[in-house]
């Protein structure tokens, strides 16, 4: 039995019929590479079946304490019913891209049986018309309590469900699993009363550890390692209102390289800078065609990764945040993506003097009984809209660069990534990498977003013009390098003698061979790899 964290546990408390507070994914897979090419939904089954000692989060549940007097605890599950976790459906015909969304939308705005694992699996078939994925295809649209998992924990549990090669067979480390037996009222409310004893003792040591922090942002506003903003206060927007239970989900996919060469509008900025810069002029572009564009730039809570190398597979969030503007106000993507940048810097330099860790560490030790009480009151005094601190979240995830398989079944994409919503926040959005492919897919609230395809099509809109801006800047370099490499060539061409020309054949060949050209093949890598932040790829 292991008790949750602050933050873990505040996801339990802002859980609401409205509110589910699970995350999840829509994973596309191939069976092409299936034993026979075929899977069937038994196969699935006895594939996770077979791993479950891989994960800590599989077979565990929460119990929570009377009256929410202490946080809940996670217990082996004595009554764990896999076929309970792992659903199956299929897709009406055409089964095009659409259907799936609305499919994916329905299961992921149901809440989760928090009396059991707090997780869920959907296959779904007849794929037939999805974009461009062969018939045969099939996904999976999972669902994990955020009390759970965060980011990284989420690709561990990834690399638990899936292997580096096509092979079914059952790892190789015993399954010494046991269940516990469930504690009941008096044990709990025991527990809460040392804990209780105790708890002031670790506020004081939480305390004491921020003191340098709050000392060192104090020192970074005189000496003006950054500064505090009006940009970061967030206007009102219809994204930050009450939610229905209603959710849509939607998103694009794009070439990694092109993704990356946006940077070419300034080299100095990061992948998770484009990203921000795409999805602000998104928004841009959205609202302008609501005629609700405010006149102040829209911000974002950016969850920044502090899991260290130790808490690797370990069950529940190791995150804190910053908040980054997003330059809704600039329609220029080059100017966005300049301003994007120096704000991020700004907040990252803002967050590095308090210490993300240590804003991690305070939430362990607030009280769940107060998060409790302050998460009814955020909502239903209708504080959400008016007292959140940003506008929107965009979550950055790094995913394997290699292809990965589940029952034997390549993963063909990461088709889209859901995240949950509250009371004042209406729009969400997961950015995500796999092999050689960037995604950035949203959940929204129906009621606040009844149109996802359009918000879909201007995320589109806003990369193909920084793209376009970028080759721009791209296009005057790369005529002036060959007429730099070919000038010395032509005045040594006289001087030489006609055994000269056959040794000038491989010099004009060079070009096609270059290391830039190689240089993807040999950046393969053979295991499964994964970033340790969150932001700054």
């Amino acid at each position: 039995m292991r008790q949750l964290q602050g933050m873990d546990s505040s996801f339990v408390a802002l859980e609401s019929p409205n509110s589910p507070m699970h995350i999840g994914s829509v994973l596309i897979y191939n069976p092409e590479t299936a034993p026979g090419g075929f899977v069937r939904f038994k196969d699935i089954l006895q594939f996770i079946g077979s791993r479950m000692q891989l994960s800590k989060t599989m077979r565990q549940r929460l119990v929570r304490v009377p009256f929410d007097l202490d946080y809940p605890y996670w217990i082996e599950d004595p009554n764990f019913d896999l076929e309970y976790h792992v659903r199956h459906v299929a897709l009406p015909k055409p089964g095009d891209w659409r259907q799936l969304c609305i499919q994916a939308a329905r299961v992921h705005a149901r809440p989760l049986d928090l009396n059991r694992p707090p997780w869920e699996f959907t296959v779904i078939e007849g794929l037939d018309n999805v974009r461009d994925y062969p018939p045969g295809c099939f996904a999976f649209v999972t669902k994990v309590h955020h009390a759970a998992i965060d980011g990284m924990s989420g690709i561990d549990l990834m690399e638990a469900l899936h292997t580096v090669t096509p092979s079914t067979a059952p790892p190789n480390e015993p399954d010494d699993w046991k269940p516990e037996k469930v504690p009941g009222p008096v044990e709990l409310l025991g527990k809460s009363y040392v804990n209780a004893i105790l708890n002031p003792l670790k506020q004081a040591q939480v305390a004491a550890q921020a003191v340098p922090g709050v000392a060192s942002a104090i020192k970074g506003l005189v000496t003006r390692d950054f500064k505090l903003s009006t940009d970061m206060v967030p206007p009102r927007t219809r994204f930050n209102r009450s939610i229905s239970p209603h959710r849509v989900i939607e998103g694009r996919s794009f070439d990694l390289k092109e993704f990356k060469s946006i940077r070419a509008l300034l080299p100095e900025a990061k992948v998770n800078d484009v990203a921000l810069a795409v999805i602000g002029g998104a928004l841009n572009k959205y609202l302008t065609s609501k005629d609700d564009l405010p006149k102040g730039t829209m911000t974002a809570m950016a969850p920044i990764s502090v899991r260290s190398g130790d808490e690797k597979g370990d069950m529940g969030n190791q995150v804190s945040a910053m908040v980054a503007p997003l330059g809704t106000h600039i329609a220029d993507p080059k100017e966005r993506l300049e301003y994007v940048f120096g704000q991020t810097k700004n907040s990252k330099a803002m967050t590095n003097a308090i210490g993300a860790r240590t804003m991690t560490e305070v939430s362990k030790v607030n009280p769940l009984l107060y998060m409790a009480l302050g998460a009814q009151l955020f909502s239903r005094v209708s504080l959400a809209h008016r007292a959140m601190p940003f506008n929107t979240v965009v979550t950055n995830v790094p995913g394997p660069p290699i292809h990965i398989y589940s029952a034997g079944s390549r993963l063909e994409s990461m088709a889209l990534s859901l995240i949950c919503l509250t009371d004042g926040l209406g729009l969400a959005h997961v950015v995500q990498s796999y092999v050689d492919e960037a995604y950035i897919s949203f959940t929204a609230c129906r009621d606040i977003m009844p149109d996802p395809e359009f918000y879909s099509q201007c995320i589109q809109d806003s990369f193909n013009e920084m793209l376009l801006a970028a080759r721009a800047i791209e296009a005057p370099a790369a005529k002036k390098a060959p007429r730099a490499k070919k000038a010395p060539a032509a005045r040594k061409a006289p001087a030489r003698k006609p055994a000269a020309k056959a040794a000038a054949k491989p010099a004009r060949k060079a070009p096609a061979k270059s290391p830039a050209k190689r240089k993807p093949r040999a950046a393969t890598k053979k295991t499964i790899t994964t970033a340790k932040k969150t932001n700054g790829k």
